[in-house]
């Protein structure tokens, strides 16, 4: 396991091993099917950067349970830009469903109280949320997430599907970014 790893022009070090990621995330599973018991729900992966928590998830739950995947842009380097663009829809049947959006991160909450408000304008029944990694402290709207993986402190991360400019998302550990001071 890399202790330190470079992307780019930025120094990032060991924030949380793999080992951590994967037992919040199969606790998360056991959650979500516990709550969801006798219902069909949609899992909806939003990429790109909750491809590998979507992944981890999934394995934990049982081979029967529909996915899909959307995606939505608001970051640009290490900051949000504000405005939630929509690359790719979600595709599948929502109506009087049960939606449960697996995002990688929330930190502004913007992008996911837009996605949650959308889908349930185009008619889903309910909609939960569930991130690997949440951000209490940098939260700019009235969102609270159903699921929470870890909740960490304001350091800009990549690794397990989260990426600086692209770079770092395939690491199986999360590294923050090095105060260079």
């Amino acid at each position: 396991m890399d202790e330190k790893i470079r992307l780019k022009d930025k120094d990032f070090e060991l924030f949380i091993p793999e080992t951590k990621i994967v037992a919040a995330i199969r606790n998360l599973a056991g959650m979500i099917w516990r709550d969801a018991e006798g219902e069909n729900p949609l899992f909806v992966g939003i990429l790109n950067g909750a491809c590998m928590f979507t992944a981890e998830l999934m394995s934990y739950l049982p081979p029967d349970c529909e996915l899909t995947f959307a995606a939505y842009s608001s970051y640009r380097g290490t900051r949000s830009e504000g405005a939630v663009q929509e690359v790719m829809p979600v595709r599948g049947d929502i109506n009087d469903r049960l939606i449960i959006l697996l995002e990688d991160i929330v930190d502004t909450g913007l992008t996911m109280q837009y996605v949650m408000r959308k889908l349930q304008k185009s008619g889903a029944g309910r909609v939960w949320l569930a991130t690997m990694l949440f951000k209490p402290g940098s939260l700019k709207c009235d969102l609270k997430p159903d699921y929470i993986g870890m909740e960490i402190a304001d350091d800009f991360v990549v690794g397990f599907g989260l990426d600086y400019d692209g770079l770092g998302r395939a690491s199986r550990n999360i590294y923050k970014l090095q105060n260079n001071c």
